[in-house]
């Protein structure tokens, strides 16, 4: 399943992302151990839990997990991707994407360009270096990656795990 191999990073969460990539050198472990944050869900404001689950599940290739009318789980390597429609939960208010982009690096990035090509949403723009970004793309910074949209307005970009620039 798609969904295992992903990892997952946040851009409005980049210093709790830095502190995951950490995790895996000797000190960033043991700062972990030593009770450091540690990011572990990350939602997705959506208007319309199921057509949202369906959407993901076809993205992610992997079906995920309602935990209440209005939730629904992805298991995105350590990190929950977590679908949040408040109008189905019983809390009411106004549904608006995230500002940001949410990161996945993957290890398939044709396979998960193919499904976002079906899907549609691929970002229109062109981003820095004069390169489409609803396209596969090696990005200035060294990331082999694509930009898209869920049909709720979030921003999603995938990046090539063999890619991922953490700025170290």
């Amino acid at each position: 399943m798609l969904s295992k191999g992903l990892v997952f990073a946040s851009a409005a969460g980049a210093l709790f992302a830095a502190a995951l990539c950490a995790a895996f050198s000797s000190a960033g472990i043991r700062r972990l151990a030593e009770g450091s944050p540690r990011l572990f869900r990350v939602i997705l404001p959506v208007a319309g839990i199921d057509r949202a689950s369906q959407f993901y599940e076809e993205l992610l290739g992997d079906k995920g997990r309602r935990v209440s009318p209005g939730r629904h789980y992805f298991d995105v390597g350590e990190v929950i991707l977590a679908l949040l429609d408040p109008r189905a939960d019983g809390d009411g208010g106004e549904v608006r994407p995230n500002p940001d982009y949410v990161y996945f690096a993957v290890s398939d990035l044709e396979a998960v360009f193919a499904r976002a090509q079906r899907l549609g949403g691929l970002a229109a723009e062109v981003g820095d270096g004069g390169k489409p970004m609803g396209a596969i793309a090696v990005r200035p910074w060294g990331e082999r990656s694509f930009y898209m949209k869920d049909p709720f307005g979030n921003p999603l970009c995938f990046v090539d795990e063999g890619t991922v620039f953490t700025g170290k």
